[in-house]
């Protein structure tokens, strides 16, 4: 084993370099005059509290086993603690080893790994995952394997050109009204199928976050009246202390124009004791909406619930986006069974992402005619609620495009010729109508 093995791998060491990115202060801006983009007066802030006080959140029986086995030195307390969580993340081969039986492929892809997505998994995270099995869904998500290694064709660092629609650092503005706000690089857990690998979990490494460039993305925005929607996305901004989100949160919403902020976090399904009082707080006094990061059934735990709870008692509104992933949760039943259970949670189903050809990912991507066979498994054999749009985020910057199984099939004369779920073929009056014609019809009912 190499001296670079046993390392941690490139990103944030502890809590210690986010508290100090966390501390610093915001220069403020004039927000109500167009073209005032220069710093103006500092607010004076409260001073730090010497010592924070450590909300209790419940622990599974299946966590406390985890825990005693592999972190007996810590208390209930500590793993229910979202910074303990996130000091003690797995990031080494060492690490690995404890926990996990690597496969060789395993084993080898993690000492080959360096740069940007490191692993990263943290200990409530890792207990969900199984120790021996190499092919159970949620450990093939965050370990790496060999095939990570392998440029498929079509594949690209940044598929999806958000670079090129970068207006100012960690803005991307492509679509008319709405612009995505990349606040910081760092994720509790990395997923191997990252859009953004190119960018998180590397400090120093070519993409960098600071409150400079914070400043410039906020002006950027205040000089935009047509950006009326704000995505907070990165990394993950629920990493960020609550006091940093809430400055951040505080300053859009001070944008006269900016009517609409979400954020996008996979921390309610990794890092679920992060969903404390005092940042819901933070959320609900901002009217934020949270798209949250679902993969499998196997993350739909009591504590995920509680965080959950947590968030739509408190009236913020929730949706899913589930990336679909070969030998993952490229089945119907399996995404059902998510689906049901985040409808429970008050989450409703939003997007069903096609997998983005990132570099090295082609053992990750299904073929889009087994996402839209699933979509015809799901649509009408469950709820409506459970059902989430499927789109592929076409290469380029082309942006998100929504895929259907398609139910016209055809024309005769001035009706429409459609099927329904169960394969049923109805008539639809539509004399002015031209969808459909020019199909082979078959015979109507």
């Amino acid at each position: 084993m190499t001296a670079d093995t046993e390392a941690e791998l490139s990103e944030p060491p502890s809590l210690h370099a986010l508290d100090a990115f966390n501390s610093q202060p915001f220069e403020h801006l004039d927000l109500f005059t167009p073209g005032a983009a220069g710093p103006a007066k500092r607010r004076a802030r409260p001073p730090r509290p010497a010592t924070r006080t450590v909300e209790r959140f419940p622990e599974s029986a299946a966590s406390r086993a985890f825990r005693r086995k592999h972190f007996p030195e810590a208390s209930a307390a500590d793993w229910g603690d979202w910074r303990w969580q996130i000091r003690n993340r797995i990031r080494t081969l060492a690490q690995l080893e404890d926990v996990f039986a690597l496969s060789d492929d395993e084993r080898a892809a993690i000492s080959r790994h360096h740069g940007s997505l490191p692993v990263g998994i943290t200990p409530y995270y890792a207990s969900l995952m199984s120790a021996d099995d190499s092919q159970e869904p949620l450990r093939r998500t965050h370990i790496p394997v060999g095939d990570e290694y392998v440029r498929a064709p079509g594949e690209a660092d940044d598929p999806l050109h958000e670079d090129d629609d970068t207006q100012v650092p960690g803005l991307v503005h492509r679509y008319p009204d709405r612009v995505l706000f990349l606040a910081t690089g760092f994720c509790s857990t990395y997923c191997r199928y990252c859009t953004r690998s190119r960018m998180v979990g590397e400090p120093g490494g070519e993409y960098s976050f600071s409150k400079s460039q914070w400043e410039r993305a906020i002006a950027y925005i205040a000089d935009h009246p047509e950006v009326r929607d704000v995505l907070i996305s990165g990394g993950d901004p629920l990493t960020l202390a609550d006091d940093r989100l809430d400055d951040l949160l505080t300053r859009l919403r001070a944008i006269p124009h900016v009517e609409f902020l979400r954020i996008g976090s996979k921390v309610p399904c990794v890092l679920p004791m992060r969903i404390t009082r005092s940042l819901v707080r933070v959320l609900r006094r901002h009217r934020v909406w949270l798209s949250i990061h679902f993969t499998h059934p196997a993350e739909l735990t009591p504590e995920t619930m509680t965080a959950c709870d947590r968030l739509a008692d408190a009236g913020i509104p929730l949706g899913s986006q589930t990336v679909l992933l070969k030998d993952v949760n490229d089945d119907a039943a399996v995404l059902k069974e998510l689906f049901h259970g985040l409808l429970v949670r008050r989450v409703r189903p939003y997007y069903l992402y096609q997998c983005d050809p990132i570099t090295g990912s082609s053992h990750f991507r299904t073929s889009v005619d087994r996402g839209i066979e699933i979509m015809r498994q799901l649509r009408g054999f469950t709820t409506g609620y459970a059902v989430p749009t499927y789109v592929i985020d076409a290469p380029e910057g082309g942006g998100k495009i929504p895929l259907l199984p398609d139910y016209v099939v055809g024309r005769d004369g001035g009706d429409l010729l459609l099927t329904n779920y169960a394969g049923g073929l109805f008539r639809y009056p539509d004399p002015e109508g031209t969808l459909g014609a020019g199909r082979r019809t078959g015979e109507a009912p």
